[in-house]
């Protein structure tokens, strides 16, 4: 017995639920009309419970916060360490000493899963267990509600994207052991690139090509294939692709590459971040599914369900690899990014959630109307990127042009306009910098953000390695293919900006 605790006060049980006996007993207290009134208000509670247990499904309204409390308050005292008068002797048995840290957690601190599988069910945390699953429910049915629908199976972990996919990768990896490269449509976002390195394996990197009518980068088939039959396709563990991306460049072709892997027979993984919160992206996935092999795709609790950070969701048309990843998490995990997900989902409910995704759409549509109308004005020009419905990208070569004719330095002070924003509270721009250098690119620092343009300059126009591999003209893609001054700015669900905030920046 583990007595290094001992010393902390016994934990307190949890409110009992009123049952029909207690409203029985009740009459003969109060008048038995007033009575029989709260007992069918308790009992429309009962309902949304007995519907989200019988249907496993998004609520056909969203909740509101008494009903989620209740039922939080009501699953947690099925967890060991909220039993009445209850003896953990063991080393870990929910012990909190904090009861504002209690109160956060709604005594849920026991975490999730056990040693062999993180979405097992914890023997001392029937309420835990429980919640695992219904979210696992629920995940499911938003995903196929945004437009997935040939996804079978999924498991939200406590873990961001990029090392949600270190975990797809090694969970492959036992798959398919001969498997070494990962053949990687690029993208010039660290943590995909370095989860396949965190994974031990070798990252072959498949350049991009420019799509003809537009100023869009997209998805290299050739390539793709090229780099399979060079290594092996035996030798292959998975072709990576990404959906989710910054104008110019826009989502790989993930439904032609999931034909191309199914010919080739190579497992597909795509890095679906904040992919599924556009309906474009979710009708290639979708057709992808159907039409050809998509292993798993994964993506962010965060950025696409507006929760804390920490969280991710592996989906796939079928259970072999996600519940393999499942198998692959060693120990017990947080409870947090699933409860944040649970009522989340929860409170939006069906309604709220395809409400999310159509404001999302129009917001879009109105964001670019209007950013177009204030590039013009400035002199500037939105880059034509129709295959990217989730960021945009201005062209700010004749603003560079401007201040060097002023004599107000040259190109390298752009970066000023990232830095301008961000004091004016508008973050997530960024400004790329990609004119060809005379000589053989530096490499490029560290960036700060928000900083001095002395910190953040250089994003595009220096080198940058990442676990051994060079990138040339690194945040932009290709240094080869452009020689514009770009900035980018990402339209995710929730955000919108003060468009006067640039126009003043500029001007």
């Amino acid at each position: 017995a583990c007595t290094s605790w001992g010393e902390l006060p016994k934990r307190r049980g949890r409110r009992e639920v009123m049952n029909t006996k207690h409203f029985e007993l009740i009459k003969d207290i109060i008048s038995p009309s007033y009575a029989q009134q709260a007992e069918e208000a308790r009992n429309s509670r009962s309902k949304m419970i007995t519907a989200l247990l019988s249907h496993r499904r998004l609520p056909e309204k969203g909740w509101d916060d008494a009903a989620i409390q209740l039922l939080l308050q009501e699953l947690s005292s099925f967890d060991t360490n909220n039993f009445m008068d209850n003896v953990g002797v063991g080393e870990r048995e929910g012990r909190v000493v904090s009861e504002l840290v209690r109160q956060r957690h709604f005594g849920l601190t026991h975490g999730i899963g056990r040693s062999g599988d993180v979405m097992a069910e914890q023997p001392k945390a029937a309420g835990s267990s429980l919640i695992v699953q219904l979210t696992r429910y629920l995940a499911l049915d938003a995903i196929r509600m945004a437009g997935i629908k040939a996804t079978k199976a999924c498991a939200v972990l406590p873990a961001a994207t990029g090392l949600t996919m270190t975990l797809v990768f090694l969970a492959m990896k036992q798959l398919r052991p001969k498997g070494r490269y990962v053949v990687w449509s690029r993208i010039d976002q660290k943590s995909c690139f370095k989860a396949i390195g965190a994974a031990g394996l070798i990252q072959e990197v498949v350049e991009l090509r420019p799509l003809e009518g537009s100023d869009a980068l997209g998805t290299d088939l050739d390539g793709i294939r090229a780099a399979v039959e060079r290594i092996g396709a035996e030798e292959v563990l998975c072709i990576c692709t990404t959906t989710s991306t910054f104008a110019p460049r826009v989502p790989d072709s993930v439904d032609l590459v999931a034909v191309l892997a199914k010919e080739l027979d190579v497992p597909h993984v795509i890095n679906n971040a904040y992919g599924l919160q556009c309906s474009k992206i979710c009708h290639l996935i979708e057709t992808g599914c159907r039409n050809g092999r998509i292993d798993a795709f994964v993506q962010s609790t965060d950025k696409n369900f507006m929760v804390p950070v920490g969280g991710a969701i592996v989906a796939g048309p079928n259970s072999t690899l996600v519940d393999k990843v499942s198998e692959l998490y060693p120990g017990r995990a947080s409870m947090s990014p699933v409860l944040d997900l649970f009522i989340t989902l929860l409170s939006l409910g069906a309604p709220g959630w395809k409400g999310l995704l159509s404001e999302r759409k129009e917001n879009y549509k109105w964001f670019g109307e209007r950013l177009a109308e204030t590039a013009s004005a400035q002199g500037l020009r939105l880059l034509s990127c129709p295959g990217n419905t989730i960021s945009y990208a201005l062209d700010l070569t004749s603003l560079a042009r401007s201040m060097e004719a002023k004599g107000q330095g040259d190109m390298d002070h752009l970066t000023f306009l990232g830095s301008a924003l961000f004091t004016r509270r508008v973050s997530g721009p960024r400004v790329v910098l990609c004119a060809e250098p005379e000589s053989a690119a530096p490499e490029a620092p560290e960036a700060t953000e928000g900083g001095a343009a002395s910190s953040v300059k250089v994003k595009g126009k220096y080198k940058k390695t990442i676990d051994g591999v060079t990138f040339q003209s690194y945040g932009y893609l290709s240094l080869l293919l452009f020689d514009r001054c770009m900035r980018h700015r990402c339209h995710a669900v929730g955000v919108k900006v003060v468009l006067g905030n640039l126009e003043g920046c500029v001007g």
